[in-house]
């Protein structure tokens, strides 16, 4: 389903929050999506956005996110038909909104796309509209010969280099397609710790969350 109400960064973005963007591409590691939102949660003062590529909504489900309170943005609610001149652009007003940003995973043919520049859907338009201040994290994930394949490398160069965008992993381990090899993407809890170490994120006391969940006595 799409989302019909125009997003603006303005009126999203919350004094004293950091706004974390997750980019989901279509690799099996975005299965681990619903994991990274979940957990980014238990930060104080942390809100969240998804942009999802149709090929990573074939692995986890995104009414999960949406039921965490996180809106979860596709293709579709970029050019609604009644849009007209002036309205609010969303891959715009998400890169605007956003304090970092997680491509996580990055597939093979995101990260082609990326280092040349492409814009042929939500995420790589943001991508190529991001301020050069705005923190980006590309999490490679794919399999292993497609990692070591020649282009995968020049590909890297030019992101990491040139585009400057921080590159971590992908890591060694049994890959979903039973391969074992590098092409993995970084666990999930390390890419948590990628935004909490950025931001210096305080948990949110477990405590404080059971009490508010416990229904009032009443006299």
């Amino acid at each position: 389903m799409s989302i019909s109400t125009p997003f603006v960064s303005e009126s999203e973005r919350t004094p004293g929050c950091t706004h974390v963007l997750l980019i989901t591409t279509g690799s099996v590691a975005s299965v681990k999506a619903p994991l990274i939102v979940e957990e980014l949660l238990r930060y104080q003062n942390v809100k969240v956005e998804v942009v999802a590529t149709k090929p990573s909504l074939v692995f986890y489900d995104a009414d999960a996110i949406r039921r965490a309170g996180v809106r979860v943005w596709r293709d579709e609610d970029e050019w609604p038909a009644a849009y007209k001149i002036g309205d609010p652009i969303l891959h715009i007003e998400l890169r605007r909104w956003a304090d970092i940003v997680l491509v996580a995973p990055c597939s093979a043919n995101t990260l082609s796309k990326i280092a040349h520049g492409a814009c042929d859907n939500l995420a790589t338009s943001l991508l190529r509209a991001l301020a050069p201040t705005t923190p980006t994290y590309i999490f490679p994930a794919m399999n292993t010969l497609m990692y070591e394949h020649p282009l995968t490398a020049e590909h890297l160069r030019v992101v990491r280099d040139v585009v400057k965008y921080h590159v971590v992993g992908p890591i060694g381990k049994l890959l979903a397609c039973g391969d074992i090899g590098i092409g993995a993407m970084t666990e999930w809890r390390d890419i948590v710790q990628v935004v909490v170490d950025e931001f210096k994120l305080a948990r949110i006391d477990s405590e404080v969350v059971r009490m508010a969940n416990v229904p009032p006595v009443l006299p």
